[in-house]
């Protein structure tokens, strides 16, 4: 059987060999095209496995929750600065990790101020900076998981981690049950400092009643199992959840 299985294998790398040669084209699950040279096309993504940022080669969990596609996983990208300096409109993108430490950002990813997740755009739903095809949250992103998991009043306990190796005790509710997977993140605020992990997580929505002053958020306690909408300071730093477009 491995003798005829290993000659049946040559046999299709022969022939595709051929049809390249003779410029045809064979074209596989819509994955695979020879034309003259063999060339691989990647398959469509689909939700649920893994993406992968080119920018940087992180690789993110995803998770499809009601008919949206989201990271499972807080954005970590770009340059650390500390917490006492203001991200800048300057092509670099800049992230914030709790305390100055890169550590902290590997576990729960980054914190941005509205504007630089936003790339300093205004527009709802713009890329900011998110990987190619995917992009900053609407509002109607955020409703519709929310509906997906029953409500405000239980989504937030559906959308945290189980237990509490990361959430503080007693992590009402958490079941993780729709995979989102959410890190009890903290926040930057130069102000006030550091919100310490264990107790809150705190996301950006792309959507801002008045641009250089607050933006829509949405956040998770350690007490409470609901998803609780409110809107803050753009200076303060969030972490990012990005959907596919």
């Amino acid at each position: 059987m491995k003798t005829l299985t290993l000659a049946f294998s040559l046999l299709l790398l022969t022939n595709a060999t051929l049809f390249a040669q003779s410029g045809m084209t064979i074209k596989s699950g819509g994955a695979v095209t020879v034309n003259g040279n063999l060339t691989i096309t990647p398959a469509p993504f689909v939700c649920g496995n893994p993406m992968t940022d080119i920018r940087d080669g992180k690789t993110y969990n995803t998770v499809l929750i009601g008919t949206r596609c989201w990271m499972a996983q807080n954005l970590n990208l770009g340059t650390r600065v500390n917490g006492t300096a203001e991200q800048t409109d300057n092509n670099v993108i800049e992230k914030y990790c709790y305390a100055d430490q890169e550590s902290y950002c590997d576990i729960y990813g980054g914190f941005y101020q509205w504007g630089e997740a936003m790339q300093y755009s205004i527009i709802e739903g713009a890329k900011g900076i998110c990987p190619e095809s995917w992009h900053m949250p609407y509002e109607s992103d955020w409703t519709s998981l929310a509906t997906s998991l029953g409500g405000m009043d239980v989504a937030g306990g559906k959308m945290k981690e189980a237990g509490t190796s990361h959430w503080s005790s007693p992590n009402t509710g958490g079941t993780n049950s729709s995979g989102f997977t959410a890190l009890p993140s903290g926040y930057r605020a130069e102000n006030i400092g550091w919100g310490q992990p264990g107790n809150y997580t705190y996301f950006w929505s792309s959507w801002s009643p008045l641009p250089t002053v607050g933006a829509g958020t949405y956040y998770l306690s350690f007490y409470y199992e609901n998803l609780t909408q409110g809107n803050y300071a753009s200076d303060i730093g969030f972490s990012v959840r990005c959907v596919k477009d």
